[in-house]
């Protein structure tokens, strides 16, 4: 059920007790003209008839809610007419009290003070958790960024708060169905989906908006980087690959190697969110190996269309897309028989889920084609050239990849640390325990040296040229990629591993830890497994290496 200021909804009754949020309940919490009460008047409410407590110095008149209460109601009435903040923050998350908390306000207590952050402000200002951000946002120097990238951050981060809130992220989530195209559109209007692709050609031709009103001149790759860091911080990643992965790397080699005409007609309804769009290149017999394409695209006697015949596997955001850039067979074995074909949704097109170890809104898939015509116009590329194509979109997808293993990693410790600080265990906070703090030091460190890794690469991406990005940062962004899978991958064990028994649950206190441990494996298959990159990586190494030195 999604709660928003603008709009008054009725929600199912449970018991007797019927939820509803309007402008007026919430701003009763913020008014200073509300009832105050001593604590001595608050205990007399203390029975099943009659129950209210305390929490972050505000009285709330429990009484109708007993009967809804997850845990039971004698966990409540035990606690009647009492100072529960300590307890209520052993077991339940911000988001319970943000939704309960405007319904259930009674008053004030007399000179007591709040220290809840309010939920505007968590969702939409920069963390002062330490680590929560990349330094440059908690007052360090740095020679990448500047004000504009700090203004677009927020811009990003207020859109989130604004468009997908903590009930939309666990609707989704649990539901597993795909965004609603009304989200795309938002996110079209907003450049959002443009701003997705990174600095290019297709930026300086969008005519809409970018996120805090920057032009698309001044728009750089740590723009892009923020954008993705945004979407991923959410605690959702299945969800926010469903509304990004498809884009950003399927839509790139239709600008890069489309016609013009092919480019006009699909890039304008893919940046507008009005299409959807995504990469196809791994088969159930190929994986990894790209020169071993399976999906065979036999061209017509008449030279106009090809018919495609093939299955893809664990496409993500295939069940929902429009078009497929698709890696196919139109030659001889290996590499120089692949070519890059953009698939449109139509008759002999089929995509099945594929269920994962995250949440199913990503739209991973199955995607099956039966003598699907496809005109020879929607070639991205020459024929059989397309694997040149496919390694040109490899660098962009990896660097990607690697801002979201960053991202996820960073927001996992967050989490991890705000429980180890009001944790209470073994006489006083898990903070207190030198092996709580040991384990954090050494997160801490994997993700900041990830994170300072990926900012040179990035600042290499946005100086070098095309031809000396080919020439020299295949191997790095490989590496890149391959230290930030393993980093998030360590950091997501060890932050479970923290939380304990709630961070196995997939809801509650350790839900947002355990939806990126489910999906933390991912990152070091997708785009290129570990194995793949760091051969790769070593391979241009030997290949640079000059021969006359010696030792």
């Amino acid at each position: 059920l999604v709660f928003r200021q603008t709009v008054t909804h009725a929600v199912p009754t449970v018991g007797k007790y019927h939820l509803r949020l309007t402008h007026a309940s919430q701003a009763a919490m913020a008014t200073t003209n509300v009832q105050t009460f001593t604590t001595g008047e608050v205990a007399k409410h203390n029975t099943k008839d009659d129950c209210w407590v305390i929490i972050d110095g505000k009285v709330y008149d429990v009484t109708d809610f007993i009967e809804m209460h997850p845990a039971g109601a004698q966990i409540i009435l035990d606690l009647g007419g009492q100072d529960v903040t300590d307890q209520f923050l052993a077991f339940h998350r911000m988001s319970v009290f943000d939704k309960y908390a405007p319904q259930l306000f009674k008053g004030l207590v007399r000179g007591a003070t709040s220290t809840f952050e309010s939920k505007e402000k968590r969702s939409t200002q920069l963390s002062r958790v330490p680590y929560a951000e990349p330094s440059y946002w908690q007052g360090f120097k740095s020679p990448y960024y500047n004000e504009s990238h700090t203004n677009f951050r927020l811009a990003v981060r207020r859109f989130i708060a604004k468009e997908i809130d903590d009930a939309e992220i666990d609707t989704y989530v649990k539901s597993g169905d795909a965004p609603e195209k009304d989200l795309f559109l938002k996110m079209g209007r907003a450049g959002i989906l443009a701003a997705n692709l990174g600095p290019g050609k297709h930026l300086l031709e969008y005519k809409g908006p970018l996120p805090s009103g920057i032009k698309a001149k001044d728009f750089d790759y740590f723009h892009e980087m923020i954008l993705h860091d945004e979407f991923y911080r959410i605690g959702a990643p299945g969800l926010s690959d469903g509304l990004a992965c498809g884009l950003i790397i399927g839509l790139p080699p239709v600008i890069k190697f489309g016609s013009k005409e092919l480019q006009k007609r699909i890039v304008p309804q893919c940046l507008s969110g009005e299409k959807r769009i995504c990469l196809a290149i791994t088969e159930p017999q190929a994986g990894s190996d790209v020169a071993n394409v399976q999906c065979r695209a036999v061209k017509s006697p008449c030279g106009k269309y090809y018919t495609v015949t093939g299955t893809k596997k664990w496409i993500t955001n295939g069940c929902q897309s429009d078009y497929f850039s698709c890696a196919v067979r139109t030659g001889k074995k290996g590499l120089k028989g692949v070519s890059l074909l953009l698939i449109e949704r139509g008759e002999g097109v089929t995509t099945k889920k594929i269920p994962t170890g995250y949440s199913s809104c990503a739209g991973t898939s199955l995607v099956i084609f039966e003598n699907v015509r496809v005109p020879v116009a929607n070639l991205l590329g020459p024929e059989n050239g397309g694997f040149k194509c496919i390694m040109h979109n490899f660098n962009h997808e990896r660097w990607y990849i690697s801002v979201v293993c960053c991202s996820c990693a960073r927001r996992s410790l967050e989490e991890a640390v705000k429980w180890c600080e009001q944790r209470r265990a073994f006489g006083g906070r898990l903070m207190k325990q030198p092996v709580i703090r040991a384990r954090l030091a050494e997160l801490i460190a994997q993700l900041e040296a990830s994170q300072a890794f990926l900012e040179h690469v990035t600042y290499q991406m946005q100086n070098l040229n095309y031809e000396d990005q080919n020439r020299i940062l295949g191997g790095p962004i490989g590496l890149l990629k391959m230290q930030a899978a393993k980093m998030n991958q360590f950091v997501q064990d060890e932050c479970v591993q923290l939380m304990g028994g709630r961070g196995l649950t997939q809801n509650g206190m350790g839900q947002v830890v355990w939806r990126y441990r489910s999906a933390s494996q991912f990152n070091g298959i997708l785009g290129g497994s570990n194995e793949v990159l760091s051969d790769f990586a070593v391979r241009m190494l030997d290949r640079a290496y000059p021969r006359t030195s010696k030792l």
